[in-house]
């Protein structure tokens, strides 16, 4: 059973909240749930301390029996000190897609 700690959407159209919960990877994002660890709410300031509500006990608890963290849960627990987030590399990405497109055909030709 491969276990994950994700984020599962709450709250009502276009106002979302959203529960940190342990699940099985193989159940739905808003289905069924193994434990509920905190809360989040996108919706408030970034300084507001309601923003983000999470048992750390537990989460160090769940990775320590294996589960793994979705990427937006690891930027959490990046900012708490729990787990190091690895650094992404796209240098692509600042680059427009038509410039993208005509690079990659003039290195073809």
């Amino acid at each position: 059973m491969s276990v994950v700690i994700r984020l599962a959407r709450a709250g009502t159209k276009k106002r979302p909240v959203y529960h940190v919960v342990v699940a099985d990877s193989r159940f739905p994002r808003d289905g069924r749930f193994i434990e509920r660890l905190g809360h989040f709410n996108p919706l408030l300031p970034k300084d507001n301390e309601a923003r983000l509500k999470l048992d750390m006990d537990k989460v160090k608890s769940w990775l320590a029996k294996g589960a793994q963290p979705s990427d937006r849960v690891t930027r959490f627990l990046d900012a708490a000190g729990v787990v190091k987030r690895t650094a992404r590399n796209n240098p692509e990405k600042a680059v427009p897609r038509k410039e993208r497109k005509a690079a990659e055909a003039a290195a073809k030709a």
